[in-house]
């Protein structure tokens, strides 16, 4: 006679001791019964709980790694203790404020822009710029500036969605600045757009056109710098003897509306360290006209991502890159790597190359250090830990690149490394 299987609010209530609502427990219990294999129950609901956002070690070596959030958060930046905020408050006048306020003129005084508005992301940014400033009118581009980034987001595609009129000037490995004369003089365009290749390197028999002579054609340049340096000088970085030299040929939102820019637009989550957005910065004329389309609505962040992009922008005026985790962790000696790794105490100490990763400057590298264990299998493993630990896995042995990892966490790594010995 065939074994009768349990209820479903039995078996779910057996799984009680994973963090998970009741109702997903029931939803668990429900498929594993269904399938034949009450016994499976477990090993549902154990999946479902790995698909919540959690925290985990990051020990990839990639410091803005996309599939782990870009850039990391410092504990507290995103304002969870806020039951209400001053999103849109005038404290002074007691009337209705702007949110553009807060991080965005912060923002806007750290780059040396007159105006800022912030998005929710760098996407979005340089959709909003093309739709109030170029709709049904032509907007130049070199043909090797029609970038595509994850996601399939690509230049073209966008120009479409905006409104605005494609006008391709060069080719893919050469475009001059007569090439823009000549298709400014043909178009009357609305502006000009320059894209930073920010997710991969064209080189050999190659020429572009900086900003400044693209400036003096008459039309706004809209330059998108993509992974948001704010200063090539990077003056936070205090002691540093200047900018390291992995952001070598960076473009830099400070020196690019410097150099005649109408507007510049980056992600926040990339070297600007903060959290998801996109910023659009520079002249005051044309930022007001993105505030006022809109689509500026549709696409505005909300109170937890501006507090947060407020204490990165804070941080960069006081000119303090310890208080931005991106900054602190790519800042870091090797030689204090070194010494970590060891004091781990388990593993084989190894010189490693860490990337920023996220898009931004491809191809360079920066010196590191972590411990590595052998075998493939022990990657897997750390992912199981709690936290879990994501490393990487290198000619047969399991990496961990402590550049990526907070220094509090070494406990936790150090544990979770002493399981797979």
């Amino acid at each position: 006679m065939p074994t009768r299987p349990p209820s479903v609010d039995t078996l779910a209530r057996s799984l009680a001791d994973i963090d998970l609502p009741h109702p997903l427990l029931v939803d668990a219990a429900r498929r594993a019964i269904a399938a034949g294999d009450p016994d499976s129950a477990r090993a549902i609901a154990g999946r479902v709980a790995q698909t919540m956002l959690r925290p985990v070690i990051n020990a990839t070596g990639v410091l803005l790694h996309t599939n782990l959030g870009r850039a990391p958060l410092a504990a507290g930046s995103q304002a969870s203790s806020l039951r209400y905020s001053n999103l849109e408050f005038d404290l002074v006048s007691g009337r209705r404020g702007s949110r553009s306020g807060h991080a965005a003129s912060l923002l806007a005084r750290a780059c040396g822009a007159e105006a800022a508005l912030v998005v929710n992301n760098g996407a979005a940014a340089v959709m909003l710029v093309l739709a109030a400033l170029a709709r049904d009118r032509a907007v130049v581009v070199s043909r090797g500036e029609l970038v595509e980034i994850g996601g399939g987001f690509r230049v073209p595609e966008v120009l479409a969605q905006s409104g605005a009129r494609l006008v391709e000037v060069g080719t893919t490995n050469r475009t001059r600045l007569r090439d823009y004369e000549a298709a400014v003089a043909a178009e009357d365009p609305s502006l000009i757009l320059k894209v930073h290749q920010s997710n991969y390197r064209i080189v050999g028999f190659t020429e572009s056109v900086d900003v400044g002579p693209l400036a003096a054609l008459g039309p706004p340049v809209v330059a998108d710098i993509g992974s948001g340096l704010l200063d090539a000088e990077t003056p936070w970085l205090a002691g540093a003897g200047g900018p390291p030299a992995w952001l070598a040929g960076e473009p830099a939102a400070r020196q690019t509306l410097a150099a005649g820019a109408g507007l510049v637009t980056f992600s926040g989550d990339k070297l600007l360290g903060g959290p998801q957005a996109g910023v659009i910065a520079g002249r005051n004329d044309l930022v007001a006209a993105c505030v006022a389309h809109p689509l500026s609505r549709a696409l505005r962040p909300g109170s937890l991502v501006l507090a947060a992009l407020q204490q990165t922008a804070l941080a960069y005026l006081r000119k303090d890159g310890d208080a931005i985790p991106f900054w602190r962790m790519a800042a870091l000696a090797v030689d204090g790597l070194r010494a970590r790794a060891a004091a781990l105490g388990v593993g084989r100490v190894v010189d490693t190359v860490a990337v920023a990763g996220g898009g931004s400057v491809p191809g360079q590298e920066v010196p590191s250090a972590g411990v590595a264990v052998a075998g493939f299998e022990a990657a897997e493993a750390l992912r199981d830990y709690d936290p879990p630990v994501i490393a990487r896995v290198h000619e047969g042995q399991t990496v961990c690149d402590l550049r990526t990892v907070d220094p509090v966490d070494d406990p936790l790594l150090a544990k979770a490394l002493s399981t797979m010995a």
